[in-house]
């Protein structure tokens, strides 16, 4: 396996955290190619190869500099020349002031040219196969809780659950995922009192969901659905808005978790955590998520080559 590792924005912890887990050396990759800014160089002479790309610290600087560093990345994943990549902690606001994407999904969605990605946040249990893992697929991201009722609609819940089905096949190998839905209002609305989302919008999606090859589940009440599935139940939770999905996930897996970016040609996976600005350069962040964030790319890189199955030589 061969893993593409970019640094972030250089103000934050990205550049630590990356050489103290290439340091621990806990995942199997064959190869490192670390990309970021020149300066960092020497902190990475012994833990794979470096790539440096542009210039700058602050201000506009800094998000040219991460930037920078995810396109290269992606041009290697797109040429095969990685299986993976790992990515450390961006800025959104310096991201987009330098003309970007104001974060990894949609710039990676962008520069791969995927029709559709998803934000699946995994806590796999440190590899113990005997601790359930525990999954959550952000339905809506980044919206304001007003309009999130609006953009999660059938269509949307529907192809959410086929991507992360999709997913749990070829990349966890998983042949018939059971998933569960997230009910969007108190106690799944109990029969219309409290909305009707849950008859309106999650009944017709669970039917046209019905024999796809995945147990679906839903809509499951939000207070009791995560639960379930860190217990074992469901192999992942649809979440319909950011924060009923990530303040359950990360209460349990904080500093464990790990964001993969589903639907993408490749694999990308990222710690759970941002730039920390406030401990950046004083040596104590913790390495922990992307000790997890390497391992977990390296795992899925090798299931989804082998669900694809040996190459094929071309036809003469």
């Amino acid at each position: 396996m061969r893993v593409a590792v970019t640094l972030g924005d250089p103000r934050g912890i990205g550049p630590e955290v990356a050489a103290k887990a290439l340091a621990i050396a806990r995942h199997p990759a064959e190869s490192t190619v670390v990309v970021g800014a020149a300066a960092f160089e020497r902190d990475f002479r012994s833990l794979g190869s470096f790539m440096a790309v542009g210039a700058g610290s602050t201000g506009q600087g800094s998000g040219k500099f991460a930037g920078r560093a995810i396109e290269r990345a992606v041009l290697l994943a797109m040429a095969r020349d990685v299986d993976a990549i790992v990515t450390a902690p961006v800025h959104k606001p310096a991201l987009a002031e330098a003309g970007y994407h104001p974060g990894h999904t949609e710039m990676l969605m962008a520069l791969a040219g995927a029709e559709e990605v998803g934000m699946l946040m995994c806590d796999e249990g440190g590899g113990d196969p005997s601790v359930p893992a525990r999954r959550v697929l952000l339905a809506t991201v980044h919206l304001p809780l007003s309009a999130v009722p609006d953009t999660l609609t059938e269509d949307l819940l529907v192809s959410r659950t086929r991507l992360l089905a999709a997913a749990l096949r070829s990349d966890w190998g998983i042949a018939r995922p059971a998933i569960a839905l997230c009910a969007l209002n108190p106690h799944a609305s109990d029969d219309g009192m409290f909305g009707t989302e849950e008859r309106e919008v999650y009944g017709p999606a669970l039917a046209r969901l019905a024999g796809e090859g995945c147990l679906v589940t839903g809509p499951v009440s939000a207070d009791t659905v995560f639960v379930r599935a860190f217990s074992g139940e469901f192999d992942a939770v649809v979440a319909p808005y950011h924060d009923v999905g990530m303040a359950a996930f990360k209460t349990a897996s904080f500093g464990r978790g790990v964001n993969v970016t589903i639907g993408l040609p490749f694999i990308r996976t990222s710690p759970d955590h941002g730039t920390a600005f406030d401990i950046a350069g004083r040596g104590v962040a913790d390495p922990s998520s992307m000790v997890e964030a390497f391992g977990l790319a390296v795992r899925l890189a090798r299931e989804r080559r082998r669900a694809a199955g040996p190459s094929r030589a071309p036809l003469p």
